[in-house]
Parts: C-alpha cells; sequence; structure tokens
C-alpha cells in the first residue's frame, strides 16, 4: 500500500541516509526486501511481552517459592513470557561482593541454593504453565566461574594466555572464558540446553553475551533444540543480524534504547530515531525481533534507573516500546516505578509499592500489545508509515495499518511543548478512539494540534 506524503520505514534504502534525513520512497522505485531469515517463531511470540525476574530481589526470602506467590499479579500484568536471569550456583573464587554476580556460573545443571531447589524451580514453571505463561532462562554459555564443574573436570575446555592462564572475558575477573574450538565442550553444552527443555519443561533461553560465542554454535544447538518436537523462543544479548538467521527468535534493541535516552536527556532528536529505523528496517528482514527496553539488570544497577535517565519522559518511552515493531520488556519493579539501583552483588530488595501508579499503565500497554494485531512482532505486524509534521524533530507521528485494523500514533518526544501541522494526510478520514482516554477523535486537514512536553496519544480504528 502506497499513500500520499507517507513512507514505508521499511521500504526505503539504508543507502538513502547518507542523502538526506527525510527520505520518501519512490513508487517507481522499490528496493528487493532482504531475504527472510529461517528461524520459525511460535505462535505465542508475537504479540508477547517478556518479564526479567530478578530472583535475588523480589521478595524479602529472595527464593522460587516467594517468588511464586506474584505468579497471578502478573499474569494480570499482562506478562506472557518469563525470563529468570541465571538461577545455577555461583562460583566462589574470585566472587565479586558477598553473593556474587548471577552471571559466574558454577554447574550449568545446578540450582543456586539461595534460591532453593530444583523442585521449587519447577513448582513455578508448572504454576506459569498453568497460567498460560511461558518460561525462559538465562544461559551464560561463554564463561563460567573460576570454581567451576568444567575447569575442573575439563580444564581443556578453557582459553588460556601464553602463561597457561585461563582467560577472563573483558574485565570480569570472577569468570573463565569457554574455548568454543572444543568439540566436546559443545556437546556437553548443547546436551546441556536440551535438559532444561525435555527434562524441566521450558520454553527457551535467553543467552548472555551471544555474539562473544560462535554463531555456528548457537546454528547447531538450535537445530537439535527443534528437533525436541516443542516450540521455543532464545533470545539473543546483542544485536547481531546474523544470530537471527538461524539461531535465535529475538535480539537487543540497544542502539533504540540509548536512542531513547538521549532524546530524554536533549542530546538526541527524533532525526537519529527515524535513522535507526530506516537501518534497522535495511539491515534485519521483517521476520526478525528486536527486543525493545526503557531498562533492565544491567542498566538499572550500573547505568541509572529510568527515571534518572529519563527523566519525565519515561512513560513517553515506556509507550513507546510497545508500539514500535518488535516485543517489550518489563524489568522486575518496572511496573511498579521502582526508583532505586538495585545492587548487583549484595542482597537488596524491590519496593513494590506503586506510588507513581504505574502499574494499571503498563497493564494497558500489555492489553495493547495483545489485542492489537498491527502490533504484532515480526511479519505478521504492520510497518510503520511516518506522518510528517512541521515540527518532525520532535513530533514522531506513524501509521500501523492492516486489512482491519489501524492505529495512529503521535509523540511529541521533546521536553518542550509543541504546537504543529500534520503535512502528511494518511491519518485523515478516519474515526478513531484515543486508547487511553477512550475518547472519540477525527482529524480534520490543516488541524493545528498542541502537545505538552512528552505528552503521547495513541488512536485506533477498527474497519
Amino acid at each position: 500500500m502506497r499513500q500520499k506524503n507517507l513512507f514505508s520505514l521499511r521500504n526505503i534504502l539504508f543507502a538513502a541516509l547518507i542523502a538526506a534525513t527525510m527520505v520518501f520512497a519512490s513508487c517507481k522505485q522499490q528496493p528487493k526486501e532482504a531475504e527472510p531469515f529461517r528461524v520459525e517463531h511460535a505462535n505465542w511470540v508475537y504479540n508477547a511481552t517478556i518479564y526479567e525476574v530478578n530472583v535475588r530481589q523480589y521478595t524479602p526470602e529472595g527464593t522460587f517459592k516467594a517468588f511464586e506467590q506474584h505468579l497471578p499479579r502478573l499474569k494480570d500484568l499482562g506478562v506472557d513470557i518469563l525470563w529468570f536471569m541465571p538461577i545455577h550456583p555461583i562460583g566462589v573464587e574470585n566472587r565479586k561482593g558477598t553473593l556474587g554476580s548471577y552471571y559466574s556460573v558454577k554447574d550449568y545443571y545446578g540450582i543456586n541454593p539461595e534460591f532453593g531447589t530444583l523442585d521449587d524451580f519447577k513448582s513455578v514453571v508448572a504454576k506459569a504453565h498453568e497460567l498460560g505463561m511461558k518460561v525462559i532462562i538465562d544461559i551464560v554459555a561463554n564463561h563460567t566461574s573460576h570454581d567451576a564443574v568444567l575447569l575442573t573436570e575439563h580444564p581443556d575446555w578453557y582459553v588460556r594466555d601464553s602463561s597457561g592462564r585461563v582467560v577472563s572475558p573483558f574485565d570480569w575477573t570472577d569468570v573463565a572464558k569457554l574455548d568454543y574450538s572444543k568439540p566436546e565442550l559443545r556437546r556437553y553444552m548443547i546436551d546441556m540446553l536440551k535438559y532444561w527443555i525435555k527434562d524441566i519443561d521450558l520454553d527457551g533461553f535467553r543467552c548472555d553475551v551471544a555474539a562473544e560465542v560462535p554463531t555456528d554454535f548457537w546454528n547447531e544447538a538450535r537445530a537439535e533444540l527443534n528437533q525436541l518436537g516443542k516450540p521455543i523462543f532464545m533470545l539473543a544479548e546483542a544485536e547481531t543480524p546474523e544470530l537471527q538467521k538461524y539461531a535465535f527468535d529475538a535480539d537487543y534493541a540497544w542502539e533504540f534504547h540509548h536512542i531513547m535516552n538521549g532524546i530524554a536527556q536533549g542530546k538526541k532528536s527524533v532525526v537519529e530515531l527515524e535513522q535507526y529505523l530506516l537501518k534497522k528496517a535495511a539491515t534485519y528482514p521483517k521476520n526478525t525481533i528486536k527486543m525493545n527496553f526503557i531498562t533492565n539488570h544491567d542498566e538499572n544497577s550500573w547505568n541509572g534507573t529510568e527515571f534518572e535517565r529519563m527523566g519525565d519522559a519515561v512513560k513517553t518511552m515506556a509507550a513507546l516500546t510497545f508500539v514500535i515493531d518488535g516485543m517489550p520488556l518489563i524489568y522486575t519493579g518496572q511496573e511498579v516505578g521502582l526508583n532505586h539501583r538495585l545492587q548487583f552483588f549484595e542482597k537488596d530488595q524491590v519496593d513494590w509499592t506503586d506510588s507513581k501508579g504505574l502499574t494499571d499503565f503498563y497493564e494497558k500497554l500489555t492489553a495493547l500489545k495483545k489485542s492489537a494485531k498491527v502490533l504484532n512482532a515480526a511479519e505478521q505486524g504492520a510497518d510503520i508509515f511516518r506522518i510528517t509534521t512541521t515540527a518532525d524533530s520532535s513530533i514522531f507521528a506513524f501509521i500501523r495499518e492492516n486489512e482491519t485494523q489501524k492505529l495512529f500514533a503521535v509523540f511529541n518526544l521533546s521536553a518542550k511543548e509543541q504546537t504543529f501541522n500534520f503535512t502528511g494526510d494518511a491519518h485523515l478520514n478516519t474515526s478513531y478512539v484515543e486508547y487511553f482516554s477512550n475518547s472519540s477523535k477525527e482529524f480534520t486537514k490543516d488541524e493545528r494540534v498542541t502537545l505538552k512536553p512528552w505528552e503521547f496519544s495513541i488512536y485506533l480504528n477498527n474497519k
């Protein structure tokens, strides 16, 4: 579908970025679509909201049993996929802090006794499945702790320096890097992944620093996991297109996240957002998925809460992560407006007081994600068509439309009030209902619109 004064972000060549920031697709010259990648997504992936669980800090007890009591609440919140940060035993040697990093794994087959037992975790998985939620766990395949089972039993499976000492990746002194040139290591890791799917009934994995592990390993692993007869979901902590070609369903939208931070801080504008979307459309085929987020465990602990980084723009950016193409993430405590940096190596705790009244807001966003088919991820979702305005460096307006539904979103991505006209006209001749206020609206030609700082509206029309 082609409309006057509109462009499809997916139908513009990346090369056009060099020529201009504002680019319009020509009806006469359409670029060829990138070849779709081969990963087939489970049907429950397309309209899902993923939720990151920090078990240690979730409750005063910091256990699976205590967390299990939150499952009905998370179901009501609209969560579809529960992602547990690493649940394995944590190494003691070179440990950071009192309790150590979740990502310093001692035994891939074990359970961190701090959290409880394997039976406790199985109970959480079973209860989540009863409620219609899927469960994935964090797998740290790149490295182990320095006192890991594998380092004791298979010391030759590790990368070593010229002196024969085990190598720690980056400045992560509490972990030792695995050597994927060893076929035996690859076999062990694939069998371990299959164990968690077959024996514990998990639904997939979030894979830490996935790009640090050879892509061909992930491709081989996914091929074997696909043979288990159960649809799974694989999330890569990376921003590398090739990982989604054969292995992963989704990866991180890190660049989008940093752009949102920059816009909220007045350092970037809609120009950078548009450039990102154009670049993504040119490098990621339509059947790929980006995980969009305003916070996660790394950002919260090391770079600040969303309120520190985004200030008054928090709700605006959160809403944007739900209506831009991809899969939205909610991190532990985000749904109640947690404004506290959770300690990473010590016991800390979430204050579950919803002082900002955000729970209802996030419930509405997850409900919108489920009900508006135009917002489905990957190839099931509708393309983004930007509506141009007289304030395009601050106003991001766009339409996502299919045969049965039309969504029109207008975001003021600035700290200043904006009064503007729409210069694109595809939003006209449609009767909308604004999603949050439930008020009716039909735009007229040359209508002047005023949005307060960070104000946004999401309009729907069911045909």
